[in-house]
């Protein structure tokens, strides 16, 4: 098939400018309604269980879920499934483990559990730089996206396409916080779920809505060995690695713990991340159909000639089922969720250094509301500039894949401290401040020493460090670090405080 992708087209242009118009009303509406550091930080207590869920599934739905993993189901057939799975199977655990005791504890970042009986100061810094490690991964794989998505539909440079999503987002986060970012993850995910919807219902008219003729007409294609596992990851200590990263580098995600702060109670918690669940669960089971459609209408050799990732499969197969006008809807959904999902994670970085860093730690607690505000937005730019410069390094890249990059380093950082903090009395500050800097730093490392940075980026022809998602090591090393820190150093003010934790934590006595 011949393929826009490259040149403008006048539906693409359209279809981009309604989004972008909508959207932006959406932050002048909420710019209106913002008065101080809590709306850009997070709306405590304002929003619904469905507004919430909604808001969840839109944050977790992103760019490397969308345009990721249906290119890498396309490209390498089974393997992209494990993405779909294990980033599906957290949720419950989220729900039944985390949610209550994470809302009736905190009051903005995940650092305010963790805090609620340990030292403020020491474990608000850890706390920091984990989230910030995360979101900032996590944030690479949504510009790379992004870039890719604007050279491809306008013809300009990936670079040119990476400045413009970054000066868009900053306007979205700057001007209208968190009460934009939310309405606009709400109303991304009602439109994700409806355009990919459509893509399915499209490619499944092609094959009698009989999703084993698709099976058949892919493995005829490429044969047997594209539902088979082993054309992304071989090494069968990678795919455990991957798994363990996909399944809980959900509980230490800072944007989306955030999201359980702004909701009035704990049950209401629990319900939208039941919401939730059942919306990501949706798109997850429908959007390999996708990546095989795909595959079988429009053909590996294409996707992978167009973007080496696979990144841009669900915008040709939209291409190839109708035409230029369907691929600029299916491209402004995209771009909408990119903008949103980059958006929440600025929140997110910006949340943590001025919630936790300058209102805690610098101001010990008695910061101004203006003060609080101006460190937040300042933060958000160094953010963005950052995020903007590590896409331009990672050009090229799967986003799917970076993202189990950025998960890796959310389970290794946070995951040990907040299910230690939850369930153990003897866990102390030491614990939690060497547990968190031990597993983002090495977790980092690793990936740096990994041959995703060493191989595919660098050219060279062997990695120091063998597996690809380091989570395997660095998580089970951040344990093990909490655990034998916290046996050597007693801290007794904070198992006294474990009791009335437990109240609090799951009973909501004392929690607002």
């Amino acid at each position: 098939m011949q393929t826009t992708l490259g040149t403008p087209t006048t539906g693409a242009i359209a279809f981009f400018l309604v989004i972008s118009v909508i959207t932006l009303a959406i932050t002048y509406w909420a710019a209106r309604r913002t008065r101080g550091s809590q709306e850009i930080g997070a709306p405590r207590g304002t929003m619904s269980a469905l507004q919430n869920g909604l808001a969840l599934a839109g944050d977790y739905m992103s760019a490397a879920s969308f345009l990721g993993i249906a290119g890498m189901v396309a490209l390498q057939g089974y393997d992209g499934m494990i993405y779909a799975t294990g980033w599906l199977v957290g949720w419950p655990a989220l729900m039944f483990l985390v949610a209550e005791p994470l809302r009736n504890l905190g009051m903005y970042t995940f650092a305010d559990l963790l805090a609620f009986r340990l030292k403020q100061a020491p474990v608000r810094v850890a706390s920091a730089i984990g989230g910030v490690l995360t979101v900032l991964f996590y944030a690479v794989a949504q510009i790379v996206g992004s870039g890719n998505l604007i050279q491809l539909m306008f013809g300009i440079s990936y670079e040119s396409a990476l400045v413009i999503v970054g000066v868009i987002m900053l306007a979205y986060v700057l001007f209208g916080g968190t009460i934009a970012t939310t309405w606009v993850q709400i109303i991304k995910a009602v439109v994700l779920l409806g355009g990919v919807t459509i893509l399915t219902v499209m490619v499944l008219s092609q094959f009698s809505f009989n999703p084993g003729h698709l099976y058949s007409a892919v493995v005829s294609r490429y044969g047997q060995a594209a539902l088979e596992p082993g054309g992304q990851v071989s090494n069968p200590w990678d795919t455990v690695s991957l798994g363990i990263a996909l399944m809980l580098g959900l509980f230490g995600l800072p944007h989306i713990l955030m999201r359980f702060y702004t909701v009035p109670d704990a049950k209401t918690a629990r319900t939208s991340v039941l919401y939730a669940t059942g919306f990501i669960g949706y798109f997850y089971i429908i959007i390999p159909i996708v990546g095989f459609g795909a595959a079988a209408l429009v053909g590996r050799k294409l996707i992978a000639q167009v973007d080496t990732g696979g990144n841009m499969a669900a915008l040709l197969l939209a291409e190839s089922m109708a035409g230029t006008p369907f691929l600029g809807f299916i491209a402004a959904v995209a771009f909408a969720t990119i903008l949103a999902v980059v958006a929440g994670l600025a929140l997110a970085g910006a949340s943590a250094l001025s919630h936790d860093i300058y209102v805690h730690v610098v101001k010990k607690g008695k910061a101004t509301e203006q003060g609080q505000a101006r460190v937040a937005r300042w933060s958000t730019v160094i953010f963005g500039v950052i995020a903007v410069l590590l896409g331009v390094v990672f050009k090229g890249q799967n986003v799917a894949y970076l993202v189990g990059l950025a998960f890796a380093i959310a389970c290794s950082a946070n995951v040990p401290a907040l299910l230690l903090s939850i369930i153990w009395r003897r866990f102390t500050t030491a614990g939690a401040v060497a547990s968190i800097v031990t597993g983002s730093i090495l977790a980092v490392l690793l990936i740096v020493l990994s041959p995703t940075i060493q191989i595919d980026v660098l050219k060279h022809t062997t990695a120091y460090f063998p597996l690809r998602n380091p989570a395997i090591v660095s998580m089970t090393t951040a344990f093990a670090v909490a655990i034998l820190v916290s046996l050597l150093t007693r801290e007794e003010g904070a198992e006294t405080a474990f009791a009335a934790q437990k109240l609090r934590a799951y009973l909501g006595i004392g929690a607002e």
